[in-house]
């Protein structure tokens, strides 16, 4: 595999473990909190399409769709299932339509903004993430789902 597609592929395991973090113990109810613009379960929703859409830009059949939100815990599995599909993609050695740095400033730059409004959107609803140094954190690459590593560091 090629230095610059690891590099997604490892960035896309990083995304993996703070969307994790993110959303880890949040409540039903954080779904729905109104408290800034789109609810949690929206921005989810949003997060899920554009990897669906990644998805489609890297086998060369480019597609955008709006997904309207599922319930918290079904929301989180499509987000996972997801990035577990474009991961796979990258892993499989098939050839990638659009160029790797679109690929990152599009979909996955989109998706790690959107974690940080979750992590943010947390504090808000008054059920805040805990934080930790993400520098020293065991990411791996294939690692995308929902179950990751416990925080090396976290700040109590």
């Amino acid at each position: 595999m090629d230095e610059k597609r690891a590099l997604l592929r490892h960035t896309v395991a990083a995304l993996a473990y703070r969307a994790a973090r993110a959303l880890e113990n949040s409540p039903e109810s954080f779904a729905t909190f109104d408290g800034a613009g789109r609810q949690p379960a929206q921005i989810l929703a949003h997060m899920g399409d554009l990897f669906d859409w990644a998805i489609s830009i890297s086998e060369g059949n480019q597609r955008w769709h709006i997904s309207n939100p599922l319930d918290w815990a079904g929301e989180q599995q499509r987000f996972f299932a997801t990035l577990r599909a474009f991961d796979a993609y990258l892993a499989s050695g098939e050839p990638l339509h659009a160029p790797i740095e679109q690929l990152f400033q599009g979909p996955v730059a989109d998706a790690l903004t959107h974690v940080g409004q979750l992590a943010m959107l947390r504090r808000l609803a008054a059920c805040p993430t805990c934080g930790e140094n993400f520098f020293v954190a065991t990411i791996t690459a294939g690692r995308v789902g929902a179950d990751q590593a416990a925080a090396v560091q976290p700040f109590r």
